[in-house]
Formats: structure tokens, sequence, C-alpha cells
């Protein structure tokens, strides 16, 4: 079976990853190279354990503080934008505790299947990538936060994970660099079995490997348009190439809707924009960085170990598709990591960096032909914060769908 996978993102190489594994002919077509969109600059972190959907009850009481602070680390910026008004209201129904549950029982089983198939390739490629499974550390700031997170670790619990509540005296014996900051820590919820790797260095990696088995690539090609033929898509139209393919999937990100839309489906993703930097860490002391990745929940700041490098990952953005950086964002990275960790204050920033998440309103992946669309169309996208984490779940959900093979 011939399938064009329509992005190089990480979601879109792990999809041509598992179809090509499982026997397919694979070309590859995207506008930039492989990870230079959100992939390049992402948190890090490989979240299993902790998937707690954006869409929480806890949003009601926190919306006027969304649309009118400076300084919240979650924005919503409202444009003329029909399609962020339908998906914020979308988002607003889905901030309830009944829906949250059932998003995170769905998150944490794709989460899972995601841990067994990049595990696989780890074994089979050892891929160069920084690949480290130190732990995590989610921190609350004050105890009605920390009482929520301990309900939140009960639940899941019920589904598997393995996480325990600690207090800040424990939280800083298993991160030292944290000591100076232990006085904010209400308690903080550990996760030992969390990893952390450089998205970036996996994309590149994962494009090297798919050559080697002979999958084909065309980068630098935007998509102009897919050409259909009694409603099934018989090609994808760049402005140099024509790629024909049995099977189409739809693995560009955020600029998944406005693809869909030209072939008549909707789909609900929108983007949330996001920022990191990362420091060189090579000369710092024993315990000025972190070693355990750190989840600051107050701040919405996220801190990973990849290799002698520290990324420093934050805030979520509604402000359409804006891509620049602000330097006001990049300042409160800086001051984030000057609160937890000063002995990091003289440390280097490298690649200052805003992607575009493809959130749902419900923080579901969207997965499968679509109805009122091209048969032979799979979308993959809408994976929010969560795509390195849950890509190679939902590819092989796409493999499973397109071989008729079983998800495992």
């Amino acid at each position: 079976m011939d399938v064009c996978v329509l992005g190089a993102g990480i979601v879109g190489l792990a999809t041509a990853y598992e179809l090509d594994r499982q026997g397919a002919r694979v070309t590859v077509v995207d506008m930039a190279t492989s990870g230079a969109g959100a992939s390049g600059g992402n948190g890090a972190q490989l979240s299993y354990s902790y998937v707690q959907p954006l869409a929480d009850g806890s949003i009601w009481g926190q919306l006027p503080k969304l649309l009118l602070s400076s300084d919240s680390p979650l924005k919503i910026r409202p444009q003329w934008d029909v399609a962020q008004w339908r998906w914020g209201l979308a988002f607003m129904q889905a901030c309830n505790a009944r829906a949250s549950a059932r998003t995170t029982a769905r998150l944490l089983n794709l989460a899972a299947l995601s841990r067994t198939g990049l595990d696989r390739m780890r074994a089979a490629y050892q891929p160069d990538c920084d690949f480290s499974s130190t732990g995590k550390l989610v921190l609350y700031s004050n105890a009605k936060t920390f009482t929520a997170a301990q309900k939140q670790v009960e639940l899941q619990r019920a589904f598997g994970s393995q996480q325990s509540a600690i207090s800040a005296q424990e939280s800083c014996e298993l991160e030292p660099a944290l000591d100076s900051y232990r006085q904010r820590i209400a308690g903080a919820v550990y996760t030992a079995s969390e990893c952390a790797m450089d998205c970036l260095k996996l994309c590149q990696e994962l494009e090297r490997i798919l050559r080697a088995r002979g999958v084909q690539f065309v980068l630098g090609n935007p998509v102009t348009a897919l050409e259909t033929r009694q409603l099934r898509v018989v090609a994808a139209r760049t402005a140099t190439h024509t790629i024909a393919a049995q099977q189409f999937v739809l693995a560009l990100g955020s600029e998944s809707a406005r693809l869909a839309c030209s072939v008549g489906v909707r789909l609900p993703v929108y983007p949330i924009k996001g920022y990191s930097m990362t420091l060189n860490i090579a000369q710092a002391s024993v315990h000025a960085a972190p070693r355990i990745n750190v989840t600051d929940i107050a701040r919405k700041v996220v801190f990973a170990r990849i290799g002698s490098r520290l990324r420093v990952a934050g805030m979520a953005e509604l402000v359409g598709h804006d891509r620049s950086v602000r330097p006001q964002a990049i300042d409160s990275l800086r001051d984030s990591t000057r609160a937890l960790f000063p002995a990091l204050n003289a440390a280097r920033v490298e690649q200052p960096w805003a992607g575009l998440r493809p959130a749902t309103p419900s923080g579901l992946p969207i997965v499968g032909v679509q109805t009122g669309g091209p048969c032979n169309l799979v979308v993959n996208t809408g994976h929010g914060a969560l795509g390195l984490t849950l890509a190679f779940g939902t590819a092989q959900q796409v493999a499973a769908h397109l071989l008729k093979t079983p998800v495992s």
C-alpha cells in the first residue's frame, strides 16, 4: 500500500515509521525540515502518567485573569476569528470534572500504548536524542491546588499510574537543585517512571532511519492542494511535486485544519502558542540544574534535562497563528528559572523559541477518517502539548486502521 504522510513533525514521522515498519510504502511531505514546527523546541518531557487535560472545571474561576491579566501564563486573547470563538466555546463546554476524568482515562491508555511503540523503536535503532528516565516532580504552590492534585493522582491510580504525593522536604531530597525554592512548595507529585528527550533530535534521527529504509521525503514543499476524485484523495500537490498514493495521512499540526477545510472537513483544532529556551548547563555545578524533570504548575513552566542542556518551556496563549517570539515571554521563562534554580543565573541561553501546539477543546487527539470527508484521508492531529508523549500511540492507531492490523 502506498501512503502519503503530510507532516514531518514528531506525529507525522512516528506515523511514517509505524506504517513503514508494518510494510507500507511511505512518502513524507512537509513545508519545512523534519521537526521544524511545534516539535522543534517543545518541553522535552514524556508525560506518560500525568496527562490531565487543560479543559478542567477550575478554568471557570480563572477566566477573568485569563482574559484580562498581562502576566498570566495562560492567556486568551480574543481575535476576529470565527474558528477561535468556536473552539473557545467548545473548550469551555469541556471544562467540567466528568469530561476531564473521561479524557484523562483515554489519554492514559493512549500514553501507555505510545510508550510501548517508542520503546520498541528505541530498542531497534538506539537514536541519538538525549533520552533520560529520571522521573518527574510536579510542584504545587498552595494547599488548594495540591489537594486537587492528590485527587487527580487517585483518579489516575485507578488507571495504572504509579505516582506519589510528597512534601516539599521530600521533593528537595529527591531534587537538591530545588532547595532554595523549598518555601514556595506546598507539595508535589512524583512519578519515577517519567522520561525526557530532545524531540527535534528524535525527528532528525527518525528521518535518517526512514530514509535508510527507503521512505521518500519531499521537504521544503508546502502542500498547496489535495486533488480529489469521487470522495477520494488521489494526489497531494506542492509547487514542484504531485504525490499520488492510495491513502493519505493528515498530520500537519495546527495547519491541518486549513487543509482539511479544503476538502470539506472541519477539524476542531486551534493553535495554542508556547515558548521555550534552552540553557547550556555543561559548566554548571552538580546541584545547580535539576536532574529530575520539573513542572511548576503555578508558573505553567516545565524543566527537562536533555544532555548537557536544560529545556525550559511554558505558557499557553490562545492568540491565533502568530509564531513570533515575544521577548517578554522569554524574560518570563528566565524569571522562572532564576526563581527555582538561582545557581543557573549565568547559564547561556540558546534557541529562544515559540511554537503552535495543535489543540482540540477536550485535549484528545483526532485520529481517523472524518465524516463527510474523503474516505482515504486519515487525520492524525490535535495532540496539544502531548505530541511527543502520544505520537507513537496515535501512529499505531493510524497503522491499524490503514493496514487492518491489531494495535500493539
